[in-house]
């Protein structure tokens, strides 16, 4: 079974999930959906040691067991720490989920070497190192998920470092997703738009970015999504009804990346959308 499943008649073998970055955001709520099915999470993370702890205990609230590795996996050695804790803690792993991100944003002609050294530190080679070492604790098969952003496939202010890296991860989804299907790892990425999150709100207090009220009118949802979306999203992939598909990325974006200019929120009263038609009309 390729989700660490006993098949047959018998008993669901507990499902052991590991989140990078996970006291916080998209982690947390993926974190505390996997608790409230009875999973075994641990709870990755660098710095804020009483977050982190705070999660575990939400975690354990929700009807879940959980621990936090405080581990950077920034650096090669973090991140080989993290996994011989998960390898001692627990033999094995189901899930890997790459959630941890960071960058600067800057635009192009401003970026130095040390910043393009980090953000692949931080972004891209945990992903991928990561990955190599969640495969050899995946001894029934598992699930290999990447958080990406809609940066990956669309250029705007700032974001050429990170967009840049995200991009570089889902081209990694593709190649591992074909590599490690015969150990029956299924890898997949998912790739969220304005997500109402911390990071956001960071982004969007870059000096000189514009509202982001702007951009909110122009999604078809007229909404930011929020990280439970992305969270359930992710739940899917990690689930058996996911068991076929692999090497996808999965949009969670409200329709953002499907509109272009003119944009339907700018059109004149004679185009406007109507309200919702009825079986009347």
């Amino acid at each position: 079974m390729s989700n660490g499943e006993v098949g047959g008649n018998g008993p669901a073998r507990e499902r052991i999930t590991l989140i990078t970055g996970a006291s916080r955001g998209i982690g947390r709520a993926l974190a505390l959906a996997l608790a409230r099915q009875g999973g075994t999470v641990v709870v990755n993370y660098k710095r804020n040691t009483d977050l982190a702890e705070k999660t575990v205990a939400e975690i354990g609230e929700a009807g879940g067991r959980g621990f936090a590795v405080r581990a950077d996996v920034e650096t090669a050695d973090g991140l080989s720490e993290l996994f011989d804790e998960v390898a001692r803690r627990c033999g094995r792993l189901d899930h890997f989920v790459s959630n941890a991100a960071a960058s600067a944003f800057k635009n192009i002609m401003d970026i130095g070497p040390h910043h393009l050294d980090r953000s692949y530190a931080m972004n891209l080679r945990p992903f991928v190192l990561g990955a190599q070492q969640a495969v050899k604790l995946m001894d029934d098969g598992g699930r290999i998920v990447a958080l990406s952003s809609y940066g990956s496939v669309r250029a705007y202010p700032t974001y050429a470092m990170l967009g840049g890296m995200k991009a570089a991860i889902e081209a990694w989804v593709r190649y591992m997703a074909v590599e490690f299907a015969p150990y029956g790892v299924n890898v997949n990425a998912v790739n969220g738009g304005l997500i109402d999150s911390d990071s956001l709100q960071f982004f969007y207090n870059v000096e000189g970015m514009p509202p982001m009220q702007g951009v909110l009118d122009r999604i078809p949802a007229r909404r930011p999504g929020t990280i439970q979306e992305v969270a359930d999203t992710i739940m899917f992939l990690l689930s058996e009804g996911a068991g076929y598909i692999t090497g996808q990325t999965v949009v969670v974006d409200g329709g953002l990346s499907v509109v272009a200019p003119p944009f339907f929120a700018d059109v004149g009263e004679a185009l406007a959308l109507p309200p919702r038609p009825t079986r009347g009309d």
